[in-house]
C-alpha cells in the first residue's frame, strides 16, 4: 500500500509539473477570455518615456562590439535612451573598448565583487524612470524597447519580462536542441501566466522594471533576475510578459557546459525559495502563490528527485506483483520509463560521439537538467556555490 501511494504521488508530481500545470493554466486563460471577450488592451503604443539600457559585463571583449551596435540599432529615440555599463572586475580590456563610445556611461571597478554588487552600484547612476537589463552576449530584437515600454503604460505593471530565444542551426548539439525546445515551452507558460495574472519572474537576458521600485539586493544573490522581479510582484505589481521583446543567444557549446549553468540556476532556485518564503502564503498573495509554487518551486525541489525515484518505486511494485505484462498498468509505466531512459542514454552516446541525431537529444537534455537540479540543491545546501558566474562556453 505504501509503495502504491508513493508511486501515485511521484507520478502526479511529475505529471503536474511538466504537463498538468500548463493545461490548467491554459484552461483558466480560456475561461477568462470567454468571460471578458471584448476587453480592450490596457497598453498604449504612444507611451514613450526615457529609458536606461543597463548592462553588466565581466571580461566580455568578444561580444562588446556586436552588443553596442545592436543597442544603437534598436527602434527607439536615441535621445531618450541612457546607456549604462558596469564592468566590475573586467581585466581583458572590456572597459577600454566601452570607453571608445562616447554615448555610453561606463562605471568600472578593478575588483570583482559579483554581478549583484555591480547592479546595486550601477543603479545609482540610472536617471530614467524605466531601466532595461540585458546581458552582453545577447542580441535584442529591433522593437524590443517599444514592446517593453508600452506595457509600462499600465500603472499596475512594475516589471516586464522579455522572451529568451535560442539561435538554432543545422549542426545542433544536444544542448542546442534541448535548450531551444525548453525555452519555447517556457515562453508558452509565461505567456499564459501573464494573461491569467502575472508572469512568474523574469530572465536576465532581457527584463525591465520601474526604477523607483528597485531596492538593493543581497550581494550573494545567485538569481538576481528572479529576486528583483518577484520582490516587485510581492509589492502588488504585475510582471507583464512581452513575447515580441526578445533576446537571442546561441546555445551552450555542449551538455557539459549547459550542466554548469543549470546547476548554478538550481542552487539559485533554492536560495530564492528561502529568501522569498513569504510568497508561499496564498492568503496574502493569492493566485501568485499558486503560480510560483507550480511553475518554479516544484521544479527547483521535489520534481527532479521524483523523476529519478519513480522508476525504482515502479520496479518494486511490478516485482511484488510479479506481472510484467504491458496489460498491467504498473508494468506499462515501467516499460515506458525504461524506453525513455534508453533514448536519453542514446542521446548521451550520440552527443559524445559528435553524431547529430536530434530525436534523442531532447530526452537526454530533459534528464540532464533534472540531474542538474539535484546537484544544484546539494551544492547550495553544502554552501559550495560561488556567487561569481563560471561562464558557460557557447556555440558560435
Amino acid at each position: 500500500m505504501m509503495l502504491t501511494i508513493l508511486f501515485w504521488g511521484l507520478l502526479f508530481i511529475l505529471f503536474y509539473t511538466y504537463l498538468g500545470y500548463g493545461l490548467v493554466l491554459w484552461l483558466l486563460v480560456k475561461i477568462k477570455h470567454i468571460i471578458s471577450p471584448h476587453k480592450k488592451s490596457r497598453y498604449k503604443d504612444s507611451f514613450e518615456p526615457e529609458v536606461c539600457l543597463f548592462v553588466t559585463a565581466y571580461n566580455e571583449k568578444d561580444y562588446i562590439r556586436q552588443k553596442i551596435e545592436n543597442s544603437f540599432a534598436l527602434d527607439y529615440p536615441k535621445e531618450k535612451i541612457q546607456y549604462v555599463w558596469v564592468t566590475d572586475g573586467s581585466d581583458d580590456g572590456t572597459p577600454d573598448l566601452l570607453k571608445a563610445y562616447p554615448e555610453l556611461e561606463v562605471y568600472h571597478l578593478p575588483e570583482r565583487r559579483g554581478k549583484m554588487h555591480a547592479m546595486n552600484r550601477g543603479m545609482k547612476f540610472v536617471k530614467a524612470p524605466l531601466v532595461i537589463f540585458s546581458d552582453t552576449n545577447t542580441l535584442l530584437g529591433e522593437n524590443s524597447i517599444r514592446e517593453i515600454v508600452k506595457r509600462f503604460s499600465d500603472e499596475n505593471v512594475g516589471c516586464v519580462a522579455g522572451e529568451k530565444r535560442i539561435i538554432e542551426n543545422d549542426s545542433e548539439t544536444a544542448a542546442g536542441a534541448g535548450e531551444g525546445l525548453y525555452w519555447k515551452l517556457e515562453s508558452w507558460i509565461k505567456q499564459n501566466d501573464s494573461e491569467l495574472n502575472s508572469a512568474v519572474g523574469a530572465v536576465g537576458e532581457l527584463f525591465a522594471i520601474r526604477t523607483r521600485l528597485f531596492e538593493e539586493v543581497e550581494t550573494d544573490t545567485l538569481l538576481d533576475d528572479f529576486i528583483i522581479s518577484l520582490r516587485i510582484a510581492m509589492k502588488g505589481y504585475k510582471i507583464a510578459y512581452a513575447p515580441n521583446a526578445f533576446a537571442e543567444e546561441t546555445a551552450s557549446l555542449n551538455v557539459h557546459e549547459e550542466l554548469k549553468r543549470k546547476i548554478r540556476i538550481a542552487a539559485g532556485g533554492v536560495q530564492t525559495i528561502f529568501r522569498l518564503k513569504g510568497l508561499m502564503n496564498p492568503f496574502k498573495y493569492g493566485i501568485l502563490s499558486w503560480q510560483y509554487f507550480s511553475h518554479k518551486v516544484l521544479r527547483w525541489t521535489i520534481t527532479p528527485l521524483a523523476l529519478f525515484v519513480l522508476p525504482w518505486v515502479n520496479l518494486l511494485l511490478v516485482i511484488k506483483q510479479d506481472n510484467w505484462s504491458p496489460a498491467n498498468f504498473y508494468a506499462l509505466v515501467f516499460w515506458v520509463q525504461l524506453v525513455c531512459y534508453t533514448i536519453a542514454l542514446l542521446g548521451w552516446y550520440f552527443e559524445n560521439k559528435r553524431m547529430r541525431v536530434k530525436l534523442f537529444f531532447a530526452p537526454y537534455y530533459f534528464v540532464m537538467i533534472n540531474y542538474a537540479g539535484i546537484r544544484g540543491v546539494m551544492r547550495y545546501l553544502k554552501g559550495r556555490q560561488s556567487v561569481n558566474w563560471e561562464k558557460s562556453k557557447r556555440a558560435r
